[in-house]
């Protein structure tokens, strides 16, 4: 019996059919319902809509971090929602958006602030309809800087310590932690030679994701970051906003002189993130060994080390001790076992699932050329980031989808085919019964539907 080839028979024809291509996005869209989110950015922005206009830029915002939510990565795959506007009501036309980009990066930090103050009120309506942190332990604010490509010349891009070309933007997440998701807070773009352990940019990242989050959880904070967040101007900032700080540290200088005068029987066993014993790590403090000469930093600070066997075919680093592959962090942390702050810092790994699902969220290029138009862009990214997470917080709460990342989600809920159904006055959206995922397209949108 011979089979009929895949697609074979199969005629393509193009015409006015109630088809929609990206039916899973309901959910976005009762999310910003929701969140209220559209009505945040209308009035925020709402100084740079000029007289007559047909088109809220409010709105036109918002088309484009949807767009970049379902795949997009330039001003043009804005088209994909204006070839449904069944769907997603009217948008603007391509010289529009560009016009209202320019009027935007012509002010950018007013621009940055109001899109901003638009993302702070939605986050806490959507934290006070079910909140993605604990009710009472740390909020974690993962602080890391990311490599951002770019193919042309465009303004304020530099050569990168890794010998590309492009940008070095400093970003901010706050962990969701036992779900395995986050949600971007700020970010900065910067030149590509920007430094990575640049106190003042991180001081502003910080402040500015901490205005992110609502008020009654600042204090909870925990701000974690790599060896770049390791700085003497830093670590008082945030000892100064009465915050707790895990941060990576370079093992040299008084480190080293400390871990020489380490007894053996100081290391304690490491702990996996299930609490279990760590086969070939262990941990150790070096606080009250560290040298005079270890002066300037908060007071209160504790210097961890941990040391580890590299695994089976690992290349060795010239740092590594006898054998031993050591690493280092600080953290002003009083009660917890050794084991345990190691532990959270490690999960610092979950800022590059962050960085990552941003960057596949509209950040793995810059398409603009302007400088302050790519800063426009990279809080349209940061929105679109957002509004997907959200969707995830407050529709998929209950299923599998709650920790799938942006692509995964676009390709099982986001891109399903649906037809548009109109009888009478009501519309219905219908897709086929056999997709694999529709019965969680349903579930969450039926969750998002019970929010008011």
């Amino acid at each position: 019996m011979k089979g009929n080839p895949a697609g074979s028979g199969v005629h393509l024809r193009c015409g006015s059919e109630s088809l929609t291509s990206s039916t899973g996005a309901v959910t976005l869209l009762r999310t910003v319902a929701v969140s209220r989110l559209a009505k945040e950015l209308s009035k925020r922005l709402a100084p740079w809509r000029v007289g007559r206009a047909v088109h809220d830029p409010g709105k036109t915002v918002l088309d484009l971090a949807v767009a970049v939510a379902l795949g997009g990565d330039c001003l043009a795959d804005v088209g994909l929602v204006r070839a449904q506007p069944e769907l997603f009501g009217p948008v603007a036309s391509d010289p529009t958006i560009s016009r209202l980009i320019d009027r935007l990066a012509a002010q950018p930090d007013a621009a940055v602030a109001a899109i901003r103050a638009a993302r702070a009120a939605a986050r806490a309506r959507v934290w006070g309809h079910r909140s993605p942190v604990s009710a009472t332990g740390q909020v974690i604010v993962d602080l890391d800087a990311t490599l951002v490509g770019a193919h042309s010349d465009k303004e304020q891009a530099a050569p990168t310590f890794k010998r590309g070309f492009g940008f070095h933007p400093m970003l901010a997440f706050v962990d969701h932690a036992e779900h395995s998701t986050g949600e971007p807070l700020a970010g900065m773009l910067r030149p590509g030679n920007a430094n990575a352990n640049d106190a003042a940019d991180q001081i502003a990242v910080l402040d500015a994701a901490l205005a992110q989050l609502p008020e009654q959880v600042r204090s909870r904070v925990l701000v974690r970051g790599d060896a770049g967040s390791g700085v003497k101007a830093f670590l008082a900032h945030v000892h100064d906003l009465g915050l707790e700080f895990s941060v990576g540290m370079n093992l040299r200088g008084p480190a080293l002189d400390a871990l020489e005068a380490l007894p053996e029987q100081a290391w304690r066993a490491a702990l996996d993130p299930d609490g279990q014993p760590r086969e070939g790590a262990q941990v150790a403090e070096l606080t009250r060994l560290m040298p005079a000469s270890f002066t300037g930093w908060p007071p209160g600070i504790r210097i961890i080390v941990r040391r580890e066997r590299p695994h089976p075919g690992a290349q060795l680093r010239i740092t590594d001790i006898n054998g031993w592959r050591l690493t280092c962090f600080a953290t002003n942390t009083k009660s917890w076992r050794l084991a345990d702050l190691e532990v959270r810092h490690r999960l610092r790994a979950h800022a590059e699932d962050r960085i990552r699902a941003q960057k596949d969220t509209g950040l793995t290029n810059l398409p603009l050329h302007a400088f302050a138009k790519n800063q426009i862009w990279l809080e349209i990214a940061a929105l679109a980031y957002e509004l997907i997470t959200w969707t995830q917080v407050l529709g998929f709460h209950n299923q599998p989808a709650r920790s799938w990342e942006p692509k995964k989600l676009r390709l099982r809920l986001f891109a399903v085919a649906g037809r548009l159904i109109t009888s009478g006055r009501r519309r219905t959206l219908r897709i086929s019964k056999r997709w694999p995922w529709a019965q969680v397209i349903l579930t969450g949108y039926q969750n998002l539907t019970a929010y008011p």
